[in-house]
């Protein structure tokens, strides 16, 4: 049995102007990606990465431009529609037929796979009640909250009980307790030894379900590990100041700036300024002294081991939010 479930190799994919008008856009520039069998793969990046292009094309949705992709050992270019029966697909939104029963909804999508109408029936039985959704089962899912229809749009996925199952962004608008639900769901699926491959923009989410995370900005993959490795690779702790009373912004910038090893930034609305520094407490020092020698007053620090968020501020080079401030 080979050892990855899924194996990319130079996936490619431009798309040309709306209506042939406009600058081409390359969506993928050379994608490699390896899924080992019965893990969390996460396909981490921003908006606009490159993402849903990459899986849209392992699910056989999009032809690339150039490259290769194996799952389950089948070639998906050369035989697309064996690879579309060995696998479940999620997409961002729950592709639910919202005047139909949750119980109804799974029975066609097994009429659809080709079971009989008994075992059609039978396996929509098993799925409703391992979903926790017996309660709303004859409920039109229309009435469902967010993450009820996310869980049948999942369970619809496995009907044919898939050895791959591609989610992408499968927490997107849910609440945080919808979100956990869907994770425990995610983890349950690869303790039966489904393999999973995972899109996100969550941090969080990547760091509590992947054995292996790839971060891809523009197209390409920039960054490839454990969330442990990603952490590591990074090279440089963590500094938040918290100052005190009224302060001098663009010294204060330029302070963080030159014994840091990135770049400062701040939360909207908050004194609290944060930089990435080689040295530690040692670097710390350096920088409260030389605040302090300009006439800035530090009411509190901390130094903080990377987190995920701070390695993929640093990997990826897309804008940040608008309700970030950062220094010019």
């Amino acid at each position: 049995m080979d050892e990855y479930a899924i194996e990319v190799s130079g996936l490619t994919k431009t798309f040309g102007g709306t209506f042939g008008r406009g600058e081409p856009h390359r969506a993928l520039g050379g994608v490699d990606l390896q899924v080992k069998r019965g893990t969390v793969h996460a396909l981490l990046g921003p908006n606009g990465a490159g993402k849903t292009t990459t899986v849209r094309v392992i699910s056989t949705l999009l032809k690339p431009d150039e490259g290769t992709v194996t799952v389950l050992g089948t070639d998906a270019l050369a035989d697309p529609a064996k690879v579309r029966r060995s696998i479940g697909v999620s997409g961002q939104y729950a592709a639910v037929d919202g005047n139909l029963t949750g119980w109804e909804n799974l029975r066609m999508v097994a009429r659809l796979y080709g079971l009989k109408r008994k075992a059609a029936g039978a396996r929509a039985d098993e799925l409703i009640s391992d979903f926790r959704l017996s309660d709303a089962r004859d409920r039109p899912s229309r009435t469902y909250s967010g993450g009820m229809r996310r869980r049948l749009d999942l369970a619809g996925s496995l009907i044919a009980r898939p050895g791959v199952v591609i989610l992408d962004e499968p927490t997107t608008g849910l609440d945080p307790r919808g979100r956990r639900e869907m994770w425990a769901l995610i983890e349950n699926l690869v303790s039966t030894g489904t393999s999973v491959l995972l899109t996100t923009q969550y941090l969080e989410e990547a760091d509590a379900l992947a054995d292996i995370i790839t971060v891809i900005d523009k197209g390409v993959v920039v960054a490839k590990g454990t969330a442990a490795e990603l952490k590591a690779a990074s090279q440089s702790t963590l500094l938040t100041v918290e100052m005190a009373g009224g302060y001098d912004r663009d010294r204060l910038v330029a302070v963080l700036a030159e014994y840091g090893s990135g770049e400062p930034y701040s939360h909207a609305h908050s004194m609290a300024w944060h930089v990435p520094v080689a040295h530690g407490n040692a670097s710390a020092a350096a920088i409260i002294q030389a605040l302090s020698e300009s006439g800035m007053t530090v009411s509190d620090f901390t130094v903080d081991a990377p987190t995920l968020d701070d390695v993929f501020l640093n990997l990826t080079s897309t804008t940040p939010d608008k309700n970030e401030e950062r220094a010019a």
